[in-house]
Formats: C-alpha cells, structure tokens, sequence
C-alpha cells in the first residue's frame, strides 16, 4: 500500500494521518475514514470521491 515506507510503524502511523486527514475533509467518521483507506488505499482522490459518496447517504 506505502511501498517507499519500509518500517511497519511508520505505514500504520502514515495511513492514520490520511484517515484522520479524510475525517476533517469530508466529516466522515473515524471507523468509515480507516476503512476507505484499508479498502482503496492511499490514492486520495479516490478516497475523497468516495467519502463524499458516504456523507451524501441518508
């Protein structure tokens, strides 16, 4: 998923900023922001498409 990051630590540490990122952005929650970025990755136009898809659900 972030294969310029070596250390384990340091990936998890980095996907949690991008969900916690993607939570302000788009005021999703924090389980839906972390599982976007387990389920599609770090491509952040992808994960703001479909954040604003979920916020947009009744």
């Amino acid at each position: 998923m972030c294969p310029a990051i070596d250390n384990e630590d340091e990936r998890i540490a980095h996907l949690k900023l991008l969900a916690e990122r993607l939570m302000r952005e788009t005021g999703i929650g924090q389980e839906e922001a972390k599982r976007l970025v387990e389920l599609i990755g770090t491509d952040w136009n992808s994960l703001l498409r479909e954040a604003k898809f979920l916020k947009g659900r009744p």
